[in-house]
């Protein structure tokens, strides 16, 4: 079994032309990954926005915030011996790694859950510090009681870490500063205490010895966190050979806890499985999808800012039915319904042989 997505017709539902640029000397290059949540009465988006500064001949141009908090530009000749420009996202100079977008958070609604705008008096959610001096990513939100948790990742020269916001009306934030340390992304904490504790998935980077694996942490106040557990790993000749990262809260079902998470291969092509933990210590995996339930192959998702890419941190759940709004080519906002009982399905335990099989590249 493989994609079972049922795509939404509207889709892309966002696209970079539908929103306007934080300041006047910047331009909005893609939208990407919203993190969802449902607040009176409404499907909410709080959509990553990458911006840039219109690139001329001859020279390259790149967005930091200062130590003011005020946008600064940055310019390289080209010709630059010291310059390493091959990656549309990133680019190396004199041996520090820069991105070439400054990313934010922009909060979007919809009645429908299919067409958005951006109310008047809503936040935007600009990188704060020397710790988010290239802006803040990918943001999950999580709400436990009456609180929103919002777990994005911060990016400076310092590197790449996990920030945490809190909030219960959407007007007013109190940031919890950086509670994983670089190099560590992807967190996505449980909706749910267990056994009275939180937990949450991250995926921390060891490419000299390890690699890009999913985690687990637990913590007495979502805060601090220890315990950590690796619980998923990269699998050799599938999807998800070259890193795995975890997607939105998971999922609370009679069967355990299930995970949607996106998996790359070595060509950076990104498909969407499936995992599920046991409903009374997650860091036992029961099962795993060996196909994904979800691979790039519609224009949209084929070509972008960055091609072949599905990627999700944000979802509603209904009954059986789960929408996941999700990033398509590293530039548009698209959606898309699942059942869950059928994502429970295609399934395999652990300890099936057909875990190992190799799935087929993408084209």
């Amino acid at each position: 079994m493989s994609d079972i997505a049922r795509r939404f017709p509207e889709n892309p539902l966002l696209m970079p032309k539908d929103l306007k640029a934080s300041t006047t000397d910047l331009q909005v290059i893609s939208l990407l990954n919203p993190g969802v949540f449902v607040f009176e009465q409404k499907t909410w988006l709080l959509v990553r926005v990458a911006e840039s500064i219109t690139q001329k001949e001859g020279v390259i141009f790149f967005p930091v915030i200062n130590a003011l908090g005020k946008v600064e530009i940055i310019e390289i000749p080209l010709n630059d011996p010291d310059l390493i420009a091959t990656d549309p996202r990133v680019i190396n100079y004199k041996g520090l790694d820069y991105l070439t977008t400054l990313s934010h958070l922009r909060l979007l609604c919809s009645d429908d859950g299919i067409h958005f705008y951006e109310p008047e008096d809503s936040s935007i959610l600009m990188g704060s510090g020397i710790l988010e001096q290239f802006g803040i990513e990918d943001c999950r939100v999580s709400k436990i009681e009456n609180t929103f948790y919002l777990t994005y990742t911060a990016v400076s020269e310092n590197g790449v870490g996990v920030g945490l916001r809190t909030t219960k009306d959407w007007k007013n934030f109190e940031s919890k500063g950086m509670i994983l340390p670089p190099h560590n992304k992807d967190c996505a904490i449980f909706e749910e205490k267990i056994n009275g504790k939180f937990y949450a998935l991250h995926r921390p980077s060891s490419p000299q010895l390890g690699g890009n694996f999913i985690w687990l942490a637990e913590s007495p106040d979502g805060i601090h966190w220890g315990n950590h557990k690796c619980i998923i790993k990269t699998r050799i000749g599938l999807w998800d050979s070259a890193r795995v990262g975890a997607g939105a809260a998971p999922i609370k079902t009679d069967q355990g806890w299930l995970e949607i998470y996106h998996g790359a291969n070595a060509e950076h092509q990104y498909c969407l499985g499936a995992f599920l933990m046991d409903p009374e210590d997650p860091s036992i995996v029961i099962a795993r999808t060996v196909a994904p339930i979800m691979m790039p192959k519609e224009n949209y998702e084929l070509s972008g800012f960055f091609g072949y890419v599905v990627f999700t941190n944000g979802h509603v759940v209904e009954g059986d039915k789960l929408t996941i709004y999700y990033g398509a080519a590293d530039e548009f906002v698209c959606g898309a319904h699942f059942s869950i009982s059928e994502i429970l399905r295609a399934l395999q335990p652990l300890d099936n042989k057909n875990d190992t099989l190799a799935f087929p590249k993408l084209k």
